[in-house]
């Protein structure tokens, strides 16, 4: 089937997921949806996520998808059953690949997660990875600054050094397997956070378990695109040129200026 799958997220993160969609599924076509007017989702309520989250799905239901993936941690946390109520195509969060991924490379703990403050509120991933290994421990560590270090693309260096020592010093004293990088803006900092936590641990990428897990339902309900490779259109409710600018750092190529269009999720 020749739709498009429908990707949101509250800003740029999301292209992570993207980008590892794009790489597992060379011949779909993707909507991607950025909420910027209103980011960042992580230190939002959970009410106001679902809320926003319900808005996105909404405006990209009306485009035609497929199946819909939330490329945001938080989202995936706190609106992912209302996302599911509300859409009419398949929901798949990024929460449930990345702690299924966790178990399998570190089936004994510790495992570790990193996201965002609303995110390790939420408690989502610890529940998430319980659910597959009850007996698992499970610790977190909010790490906000991370997200204006990704769109700033201070990926390296001395302040992203100090940061990341900052925030995962602690973590190392509990000797994790295995470290989840809950949220979509981390996976441009693994150098880094690869660096800080040591060897021996591994990272964990919810973008490229979610590719996967797409891929798999796309066959199973035999929605797969069996004709030429697709193109991407970008969606946002604000700031087009800044979305252009720093989204290259999360996708890893440029983004065409011509695709991106304004929306009001209103």
């Amino acid at each position: 089937m020749n739709q498009p799958i429908g990707i949101f997220d509250s800003g740029m993160g999301g292209l992570t997921v993207l980008r590892a969609l794009r790489r597992q599924l060379p011949n779909e076509s993707f909507v991607y949806l950025g909420d910027t007017a209103r980011l960042p989702y992580g230190t939002k309520s959970g009410e106001t996520v679902s809320r926003y989250a319900v808005q996105a799905a909404a405006a990209l239901v009306t485009r035609g998808i497929k199946l819909l993936v939330i490329a945001c941690n938080t989202a995936s946390a706190y609106a992912l059953p209302a996302v599911q109520d509300f859409a009419v195509v398949p929901v798949i969060g990024v929460i449930d690949p990345g702690a299924r991924a966790a178990v399998a490379a570190a089936a004994q703990g510790p495992i570790a997660v990193i996201a965002t403050e609303g995110t390790v509120k939420g408690g989502a991933y610890a529940r998430a990875i319980r659910t597959i290994a009850p007996a698992i421990e499970v610790v977190q560590q909010p790490c906000p600054l991370f997200v204006p270090l990704a769109e700033e693309g201070l990926t390296k260096g001395d302040i992203a050094e100090a940061v990341a020592r900052h925030y995962l010093a602690p973590l190392c004293e509990s000797r994790p397997r295995c470290l989840v990088l809950g949220c979509t803006h981390f996976p441009v900092l693994k150098g880094i956070i690869a660096q800080t936590i040591g060897t021996g641990i591994a990272l964990v990428d919810s973008a490229e378990t979610t590719a996967l897990m797409v891929e798999t339902t796309l066959r199973e309900r035999n929605l797969l695109n069996g004709g030429a490779a697709g193109g991407t259109t970008y969606l946002v409710t604000d700031a087009a040129d800044r979305f252009v600018r720093v989204g290259q750092t999360f996708l890893g190529e440029s983004i065409d200026t011509g695709s991106v269009e304004i929306v009001d999720l209103q």
